[in-house]
């Protein structure tokens, strides 16, 4: 799975994991340099605190646009650091 905006691949692999309809790639296989710390929290009830990025591509950012949970709750702990997108990011095969 890819994961794409403006052209550009944000993060690529065979090891992505799929909830809720999301893809959720290992942190290993995202291109750090696209990444922006953001200081946006949001919380799941079953997940736990999200944490988010805002993704910055040839000087057009797209804010808050990719997120992860550092400490997850139980039923989740299999995404923990994995790393989901949306806000008009395509993920691709």
């Amino acid at each position: 799975m890819k994961a794409v905006w403006k052209d550009t691949v944000l993060a690529e692999s065979e090891d992505s994991i799929l909830v809720e309809g999301n893809h959720y790639f290992p942190p290993e296989s995202i291109k750090k340099e696209y990444f922006r710390q953001s200081e946006t929290h949001t919380i799941c009830s079953w997940k736990g605190v999200a944490s988010y990025y805002s993704i910055a591509v040839n000087g057009e950012v797209n804010k808050d646009a990719a997120w992860y949970y550092t400490e997850p709750k139980e039923a989740a702990k299999e995404i923990k650091n994995y790393v989901g997108f949306w806000r008009g990011i395509r993920v691709v095969k």
